[in-house]
């Protein structure tokens, strides 16, 4: 089986490492996308172009896993690379029934969306370990602490941010792993999400934000289909 990997907008592509190394030694074929992080204009279908220029023909019908806010771009990267499945790994799912941007709906829910510890943050996680260790790597021992840290880059598409989202594939099936002891995303918010967006019943695991850094086992085995 075949996976390609969405990197969130606090760290690059080198935090799936573990989570792929796990894979290829099932002997899955894994592509690490890296989006671009000085061009913020990009809109989403040129997130989903560029997705689809890295991986190319390496890669048949993958699965397309999406890490936090890089769920904005799952949608439409799914597509651009003909994947079998989408996963959502504690990552937000775009509105289906209003078509409200990121943006806006950070600006009409977000309490509802995000642990308010988070949302009061004096600065970006990438801008300082210790925030990072609280809020992204405190579910690991000290290898995967040190492995997260040092994946740390922000990655903010502003432009794609501010526009509608693309439609959720309908021919490809949804699954959605929720860490349940996140510190970011609530909880709550992201179950409804996932029955009421995606229709679909997450799939629970322990773990904080970044599981597929702390526990890529667990993360593997959920995404093993």
């Amino acid at each position: 089986m075949d996976y390609a990997l969405l990197h969130g907008t606090t760290q690059s592509p080198e935090g799936w490492a573990p989570l792929a190394e796990v894979l290829t030694g099932r002997g899955h074929r894994v592509g690490l996308v890296d989006f671009p992080v000085d061009q913020p204009g990009l809109s989403i279908s040129d997130y989903a172009e560029i997705a689809a220029e890295q991986v190319g023909d390496r890669l048949v019908d993958p699965v397309v896993v999406a890490h936090s806010a890089s769920g904005l771009l799952l949608p439409a990267v799914a597509s651009a690379l003909r994947a079998s499945r989408l996963v959502w790994l504690a990552a937000y799912v775009p509105d289906p029934v209003d078509g409200r941007s990121l943006a806006e709906e950070i600006r009409t829910s977000q309490a509802e969306m995000f642990n308010p510890e988070w949302t009061s943050l004096p600065r970006s996680p990438t801008e300082d370990p210790a925030i990072a260790a609280y809020f992204l790597f405190h579910d690991g021992d000290l290898d995967a602490l040190r492995r997260g840290l040092a994946s740390l880059r922000k990655f903010y598409p502003a432009a794609a941010y501010t526009e509608a989202p693309a439609l959720v594939p309908a021919v490809a099936p949804s699954t959605f792993v929720l860490p349940r002891h996140d510190r970011t995303l609530r909880p709550d918010w992201m179950r409804r999400s996932a029955t009421e967006r995606l229709g679909v019943e997450p799939i629970e695991i322990d773990g904080g934000h970044c599981p597929h850094v702390a526990n890529p086992l667990t993360v593997a085995n959920a995404i093993a289909f």
